[in-house]
C-alpha cells in the first residue's frame, strides 16, 4: 500500500513538473481538460435522466392504442414518463384532443414542445465543440512560444551552444501540442457521439408526432 502511495505521489509530481515546463498554455489546456470531463459527465447524466436510450417501447404502445381509437387510454399510459419520445407523443395527443386548438395550432404546439426537447438534447455541445477547436490551437501556441524561447537561448549561447540544451527546449515546447491533442480528441469523440444520440432522438420525436397526426388526418378523411 505504501509503495502504491509513493508511486501515485511520484506520478503526481511528474505531472505537475510537466505542466510547469509547458508554461501558461499548458495550464489553460489543463483547465480545459477538467472542463471537458465535467461537460461529458454532465451531458451523459442529462441524457440518461431524459431517457435518451429508453421509453420508445412505451411510446409505441401508446401510439398503437391511439391508432386503434383508444385516445384517452393512450394518453393515460404516458403519464409520468420522463423519456423524450413518450413526453412528445403525449404532448401531441393532448394538443390534438384539445378542441380549442385548430389542426395547425395543435401542430405548432407540438413543434414548440419538440424544439424545447431538441434544445435540451443539444445543450452543452457548443462548449465541447469550442474545446475541441481551441485545445489544439492553445497547444500549437505553446509550442511556438517554446520554440522561440529555445532558439533565443541558442542564439545567446553563441558558439558555445549545447545541442542538448536545444533538444530539451524543443521537447518541452512540444509538450503543449501533445496536451492539446490529448484534450481535443476525447472532446471531438464525445461531441460526435452526443450529436448522433441527438439525431436519433430527433428522428424518434418526428416519427411519434407524425403518427399521432396521421391517425387524426385519417379519421378526418373518413
Amino acid at each position: 500500500m505504501d509503495g502504491l502511495t509513493l508511486s501515485l505521489s511520484g506520478k503526481l509530481v511528474e505531472a505537475v513538473e510537466l505542466i510547469r515546463l509547458g508554461g501558461p498554455s499548458i495550464w489553460a489546456i489543463a483547465a480545459l481538460s477538467v472542463l471537458t470531463l465535467a461537460l461529458i459527465l454532465w451531458k451523459v447524466w442529462r441524457l440518461v435522466r431524459g431517457g435518451a436510450w429508453a421509453g420508445q417501447a412505451s411510446a409505441n404502445r401508446a401510439l398503437g392504442m391511439w391508432a386503434s381509437g383508444n385516445g384517452p387510454e393512450a394518453v393515460r399510459s404516458l403519464v409520468g414518463r420522463r423519456a423524450y419520445g413518450p413526453r412528445l407523443v403525449r404532448a401531441a395527443m393532448l394538443a390534438r384532443q384539445d378542441t380549442s386548438l385548430t389542426d395547425d395550432a395543435a401542430r405548432e404546439e407540438t413543434e414548440r414542445v419538440a424544439r424545447q426537447m431538441l434544445a435540451d438534447l443539444r445543450s452543452g455541445l457548443r462548449p465541447l465543440e469550442l474545446i475541441a477547436t481551441t485545445a489544439p490551437l492553445l497547444g500549437l501556441l505553446g509550442t511556438v512560444l517554446g520554440m522561440i524561447s529555445a532558439f533565443q537561448t541558442l542564439q545567446e549561447a553563441g558558439g558555445a551552444a549545447d545541442p542538448s540544451m536545444l533538444a530539451g527546449g524543443i521537447w518541452e515546447a512540444l509538450l503543449t501540442t501533445a496536451a492539446g491533442m490529448a484534450v481535443a480528441i476525447p472532446a471531438s469523440v464525445a461531441l460526435t457521439w452526443f450529436e448522433a444520440v441527438a439525431d436519433r432522438v430527433r428522428l424518434q420525436l418526428e416519427d411519434g408526432a407524425t403518427r399521432v397526426f396521421l391517425r387524426t388526418d385519417a379519421i378526418a378523411a373518413e
